[in-house]
């Protein structure tokens, strides 16, 4: 007889049904690794260049693909799965059961969060194997800042679902939201190539403030507190933000 209880249930439900998803293993899973081994082939990017200190472009594109991972989980994957939920009226159908609806939704955070973070660690990785790039200098800033862009990323995504009745809605909401993102996470151009005032702007961004903490954090030096504090009350506002406004049907 099974002793897990209804949340450890609903969370290896979704882990299963979230493996049948072969689109979502590969824009969340895949994608980022994808777009740094493209990047990786153009010769250029394998060269150090003046304007980024003596490093390759290659080199910063790393922390930008781990907060690719990040968007695409927060943004693309998670909303438009929650908002079906709801639609469909499971999550009214769970709230007269043992199972609550709000283990369905820490189960989605979970589910999300770790796929973005084993993401992030396929890119580190295959950076390091395919084209030399160093691993980062600071371990433990690293991980800090990684965590808080997680943890900012999945909270932009529940205010997304929070606010988005349909999962068509989530859709177009999330995309609407997704494209500033990628921009200043640097998936275009880098943070660090951009010029200064727009720097200082981005910085003030969840997505720019992560990708200065994760640079910072590659090059040996401890993120500054305004590239760590920024992402943390990003996710502070909009996760007040999610509960207020979300309803399960």
């Amino acid at each position: 007889m099974s002793t897990s209880s209804p949340a450890a249930t609903v969370l290896r439900t979704e882990f299963r049904l979230f493996g049948r998803e072969p689109a979502a293993l590969f824009w969340v899973m895949l994608s980022p690794t994808v777009l740094l081994v493209i990047l990786g082939l153009i010769p250029s990017f394998r060269e150090a260049s003046e304007d980024l200190g003596g490093r390759r472009v290659i080199d910063v594109y790393v922390p930008v693909s781990v907060l690719f991972a990040l968007i695409m989980a927060g943004l693309q994957a998670m909303p438009p799965v929650l908002a079906a939920y709801r639609e469909r009226g499971i999550l009214r159908r769970m709230s007269t059961t043992p199972v609550r609806p709000g283990a369905l939704l820490t189960a989605q955070l979970v589910l999300h969060g770790t796929a973005a973070l084993v993401s992030s660690v396929l890119a580190i990785t295959v950076g390091r194997i395919a084209f030399g790039v160093a691993l980062p200098e600071n371990l433990a800033g690293y991980l800090l800042a990684l965590l808080l862009a997680v943890a900012g990323a999945l909270a932009l995504g529940s205010a997304v679902c929070a606010v988005s009745r349909t999962q068509k809605v989530s859709t177009a909401v999330g995309s609407v939201v997704f494209f500033p993102s990628m921009f200043t996470a640097g998936v275009w151009v880098p943070v660090q190539a951009m010029p200064d005032t727009l720097q200082r702007i981005v910085g003030f961004t969840p997505f720019g403030a992560a990708s200065e903490a994760l640079d910072a954090a590659s090059s040996g030096g401890w993120p500054g507190w305004a590239a760590l504090g920024v992402p943390a009350v990003w996710t502070a506002l909009l996760t007040g933000a999610s509960v207020r406004w979300f309803r399960w049907e």
